[in-house]
């Protein structure tokens, strides 16, 4: 039966109209956008793991694996989402439908038999491999250690070793999403709001369209613009890759450090810079065109105040030395403005902090704005806290006390109670304990190349398990979840100091497995909602994480040890992408928190004891907006205001760049603001769609690029364009009196 997506109660003219709200109040959602979006109806019938799911779900799964590992490395870290496989899979499966034979195949040696043609191509089907998709988008963080080993610290690890690690930190958070399902998925108060829009775009892409005479249809959109996109993109990954930051207040004023600094895209404020790129667009805070048209306005007056405010202010008046480093680096340094000697620190042999070399070297120092962005960071975590305490506290409250109390009276989880068998406990347990072992074998194996010790792995498991159900019921209720990234550093830091791997290695089991077990329950979420029985679900995301880990293992172990000079743009040839901005700053996290420890940073021995305050900003900051809002409720501007949102208006500065920001802004105030308002229509029927079809052209044409002609030394002509750089090469100057740095001017 098919229900009306803003009335899911079956309409019946025979029936009054208080009899239509008794059912509803009875049998649907308490919560009232999931009442407004989700169908309350399903065909148990439906085909589900069929042998179509299980071929497009594995490629799917393993392609955006492979794109987006592929792109992490590269200067703009295109991250291709799984909208893309979402719709580009709908007219396959209708292919092999329409095409592939009916008879059933037997298995030879069994009983067992399928059919590769069960009937029409479903939105159950549709929905798992779309999950598959999902695993191979959320990536692989234990990679990143593996890249700083090899590209960085230019040490060996061992194979296994690694691929353990990998494995290990993907599947662990599968146990705590066993143990906490029962309140976060089987809750009709747990409503995770972001599944809904993937809910609305099922229902879209399943509904009959007809092509108005004139338009087309999503699907023909949809390839338009991958057509297009993909043409277009060996313009900036090939023939001009200079139009990815171009900065006019550098090309005005050649020789004023002031004006590089102030109109740098890449190392400077990006005043005036834009980009024609969407991979530079898109790389590191994702589509804007998915972001609601509110945050694009906190992200705005964000990036505004810390940028182009709190950023020159604390600059231009020297705080904690600012003009002996560059205005903005992720990198460290030492007192005298050159980039830190890391091995003087470090003891070779057991790659441990060495403190005599540390005493007679220096300490250590940051560019302001690495500075500022920890502080920030402190912020953020605490005002995450108190934000939703402040605006949410009541009806989280209300509905965990409920989730605890069972009352899960919602048609939702009725039918799945009634229609589908649930996952076994035993199921999530065994694979628990399994994952523990490979952890401790990973970490105390192998010499102990990690440098993790056994009850190190325990205390990350034990911090990511208390963070996963406060965690978990946040973003299940204001889709905001919140990192340890900060707090499982600076934990390990203070307990186990002086070896950089021990602290990254930590930071991954406790952070990622929780992010892991958030992920688990989302995507469980959605089956709930799709109606998925809940043991195909669980084989999906578990086959789908097993691929992810191997093949983004594979692709990073190959491009590690085939591309000379990755992650070295000092020695890659002028042109290279390969300069690995998120591993930079993974890198100096681990030198920062894991080598010299937050004791000689943030702590009494440090340079920045004062930015431990920002957690009391932080933690204060949203009470103002939530006064006003309880004292003008009519006023619903300011329930918008998310300090949270605002505190990360950097949008992953700085691993991404200035003119990725304000490129990011202007696209989204375009499409979010402007065209949603004045052309909501073509908004609601294209915007997506416009997103997808950008990411799958890009990812397409620069992965056709590298094999073709960057593999084989290949690059694009030479001239003043080839170069991936702002053309603002005084940007990363120091200002201070007599501070020598090479090319740069002494003043």
């Amino acid at each position: 039966m098919e229900t009306d997506a803003t009335n899911p109660v079956p309409s019946d003219p025979k029936k009054p109209v208080n009899a239509i709200e008794t059912i509803e109040e009875v049998n649907d959602s308490p919560i009232e956008e999931v009442r407004l979006t989700v169908a309350i109806t399903d065909d148990p019938t439906l085909p589900c793991l069929t042998f179509r799911t299980w071929v497009l779900g594995i490629i799917s799964c393993a392609a955006l694996a492979f794109l987006n590992q592929f792109f992490v490395y590269r200067q703009n870290a295109l991250s291709v989402s799984s909208v893309a496989a979402q719709i580009l899979v709908l007219p396959v499966g209708k292919l092999m439908a329409a095409t592939l034979p009916t008879e059933p195949v037997k298995i030879p040696g069994t009983k067992w038999s399928f059919t590769m043609n069960p009937g029409p191509f479903n939105l159950k089907e549709h929905c798992l491999i779309t999950i598959f998709a999902n695993a191979g988008v959320t990536g692989v963080y234990a990679v990143n250690i593996i890249t700083i080993i090899k590209a960085f610290y230019h040490r060996k690890i061992n194979l296994v070793a690694a691929m353990l690690l990998t494995h290990s930190t993907q599947l662990l958070g599968y146990g705590w999403a066993g143990i906490f399902r029962k309140f976060l998925v089987d809750s009709p108060y747990m409503w995770w709001p972001s599944n809904l829009v993937q809910v609305s775009l099922f229902r879209a892409l399943h509904e009959v369209e007809v092509r108005r005479k004139g338009g087309l249809t999503r699907l023909q959109f949809f390839t338009v613009v991958s057509v297009s996109s993909f043409c277009y993109y060996i313009v900036p990954n090939f023939l001009f890759p200079s139009i990815t930051a171009l900065s006019f207040l550098c090309w005005i004023w050649k020789d004023s450090v002031t004006a590089h600094q102030l109109g740098g895209g890449i190392r400077g404020l990006g005043l005036g810079s834009i980009a024609f790129d969407w991979s530079t667009i898109a790389a590191f805070a994702g589509s804007p065109l998915a972001a609601p048209g509110f945050a694009i306005i906190n992200l705005l007056v964000g990036f505004i105040l810390i940028v182009y405010v709190m950023l020159p202010i604390a600059y231009w008046n020297n705080l904690y030395n600012a003009k002996r480093f560059p205005i903005i680096s992720a990198h460290v340094f030492d007192a005298t403005g050159a980039t830190y000697n890391t091995s003087t620190i470090l003891t070779g042999k057991s790659f441990e902090f060495d403190r005599a070399g540390y005493d007679s070297y220096s300490k250590v120092n940051l560019s302001i704005f690495f500075v500022l962005i920890y502080g920030l960071n402190f912020a953020a975590l605490a005002s995450t806290v108190s934000h939703v305490a402040l605006f949410h506290g009541r009806t989280i409250w209300q509905q965990t006390k409920a989730s605890f109390q069972e009352k899960f009276g919602d048609i939702h989880t009725r039918l799945m109670r009634k229609n589908y068998e649930p996952v076994p406990q035993w199921w999530f347990h065994s694979l628990l304990i399994m994952v523990v072992a490979i952890s401790m074998l990973a970490c105390e194996g192998f010499g102990r190349q990690l440098q993790l010790p056994y009850w190190g792995v325990a205390l990350a498991m034990m911090l990511a398990f208390v963070f996963t159900l406060p965690v978990g019921v946040i973003a299940a209720t204001t889709n905001q979840p919140a990192g340890l990234n900060v707090i499982s550093e600076m934990i390990i830091g203070y307990l186990y100091p002086g070896k950089p791997l021990a602290n990254v290695v930590f930071k991954t089991y406790g952070t990622i497995s929780m992010s892991q077990a958030i992920t688990f329950l989302s995507d469980f979420k959605l089956g709930h909602y799709m109606k998925i029985p809940p043991k195909s679900m669980f084989l999906v995301q578990l086959v789908g994480t097993v691929i992810t880990s191997l093949v983004s293992f594979g692709t990073a172990w190959w491009l590690l040890t085939s591309i000379k000079h990755i992650c070295d743009p000092k020695n890659l040839p002028p042109g290279s992408p390969w300069t690995c901005p998120g591993d930079d700053v993974f890198y100096n996290a681990s030198i920062i928190w894991g080598v010299v420890g937050p004791l000689r940073m943030f702590g009494k021995l440090g340079l920045y004891q004062e930015m431990n305050y920002f957690f009391l900003f932080g933690l204060v900051a949203p009470i103002p907006g939530w006064y006003f809002a309880r004292k003008y409720p009519e006023k619903r501007w300011i329930r918008c205001i998310n300090i949270p949102i605002v505190l990360s208006g950097t949008l992953g500065m700085p691993v991404a760049k200035a003119v990725n920001c304000v490129s990011w802004l202007t696209m989204g105030i375009l499409f979010n603001l402007v065209v949603y308002r004045r052309y909501k229509g073509w908004w609601a029927r294209h915007n997506y769609i416009l997103s997808a079809g950008l990411d799958v052209g890009v990812a397409f044409m620069g992965t056709l690029c590298y094999f073709a002609l960057q593999y084989n030394g290949i690059v694009g002509p030479s001239w003043w364009g080839l170069h991936i750089d702002d053309h603002c090469p005084l940007s990363k100057c120091p200002t201070a009196p007599g501070i020598k740095v090479d090319q740069c001017p002494v003043h």
